[in-house]
């Protein structure tokens, strides 16, 4: 893109909505100025994910502004720069993730741990996202993303795959040591079987269903693939531990799926001195697991939230060295009620990314 200032219409077109669970209406809206510390950025591509979902239903403990426009995975062009803001240029490719802002002076933002900073605003939750053609971003927070990129294959790697990679991170498996990945074959999965595989770990992918074990196998680099319908076993826990070293179980799990029951299980699986990774973020969930159980075998079950600014680099990092290919199918902006119909159904394989010109 010319790096001399673009044209910058008045309206654009945008997916808004005015109250949980109520009508999503594609629609034209005024295009915001940037603040002082904020750059507007002319939306390419978008990817959609559980999180919108959720932020449309309402179902989280957390309030999202309303009327809102979602969406927090999108990625283009900076086009106007706020008065205060010196480090990026007109035309730079950047995007807009989970963490939209951040105070930049408390406990957590100054020891690189700003998504837990009191004072972050959510883009597509508690500010206006990407679900539009002309998004703001604080300048300090945009994802430098580098030159020359497909943006429709970058969008999922600003949610999804910095979400996973610092998961697996948190997780503390060394390369050489093996991961379970429950919910392997979806959007977050898809992506951290390959963070695993390009981090030297084995995987053992966990899903449902003929698709995705041919997916995990041959397409994402697992090791090995079980169906959680139909174990090898005829259970869930005794197949994953079978199909680890000694039969002990995964060094660790990650848990991106949708539902509850993945937790529990995690910590009955998993190795002894083994850490748990709760990653998704199913509405009213709890994790658990038998306290003796976990004593004895030295059990962690712990979270991990998104990734802070360096996560971020480093997980675009490895998407621009061509080891990670995040499975997507590109649609509309126009068909997001469509795409939150097939999420909710449990039909969509890998990522849907939304173009924003249609």
């Amino acid at each position: 893109m010319a790096s001399s200032a673009p044209k910058i219409p008045k309206t654009q077109k945008a997916q808004v909505f005015t109250k949980s669970n109520g009508p999503i209406e594609y629609k034209d809206v005024p295009v915001a100025e940037p603040g002082p510390d904020e750059v507007l950025v002319n939306i390419k591509f978008t990817g959609v994910c559980h999180t919108d979902l959720h932020a449309w239903q309402g179902d989280w403990p957390l309030d999202t502004k309303t009327p809102l426009i979602g969406g927090h995975e999108g990625v283009g062009y900076v086009v106007k720069l706020g008065s205060l803001v010196d480090d990026i240029k007109i035309g730079d490719t950047v995007g807009i993730k989970w963490i939209n802002g951040t105070c930049l002076s408390c406990e957590f933002c100054t020891t690189a741990d700003e998504p837990l900073c009191q004072k972050a605003s959510l883009s597509g939750y508690t500010v206006d996202g990407s679900f539009q053609q002309y998004a703001i971003g604080k300048a300090a927070h945009v994802a430098r993303v580098p030159p020359g990129l497909d943006l429709a294959a970058v969008a999922p790697i600003l949610c999804a795959g910095i979400t996973v990679y610092k998961a697996l991170k948190e997780s503390g498996a060394r390369p050489g040591q093996v991961v379970a990945i429950t919910g392997a074959g979806g959007g977050l999965g898809s992506i951290a079987c390959q963070y695993a595989k390009a981090m030297g770990l084995q995987v053992i992918a966990i899903d449902h269903g003929e698709a995705k074990r041919n997916m995990c196998l041959n397409d994402l680099g697992a090791s090995s693939f079980i169906d959680f319908m139909t174990p090898e076993t005829g259970d869930l826990v005794s197949s994953v531990k079978a199909a680890s070293p000694e039969g002990r179980g995964p060094h660790a799990v990650i848990v991106v799926a949708a539902n509850e029951k993945p937790f529990a299980q995690a910590a009955q699986y998993v190795r002894p001195r083994g850490t748990v990774v709760c990653v998704g973020l199913p509405a009213g969930a709890k994790a658990s697991g038998d306290v003796f159980d976990m004593v004895t075998r030295m059990v962690t079950i712990r979270g991990s939230y998104v990734g802070n600014r360096a996560d971020t680099q480093e997980a675009l990092g490895f998407f621009a060295r061509g080891v990670i290919k995040a499975p997507f199918k590109v649609m509309g902006l126009s068909q997001l009620n469509e795409v939150y119909k097939l999420m909710k159904e449990n039909k969509i394989t890998g990522r849907i990314v939304l173009d924003t010109s249609y």
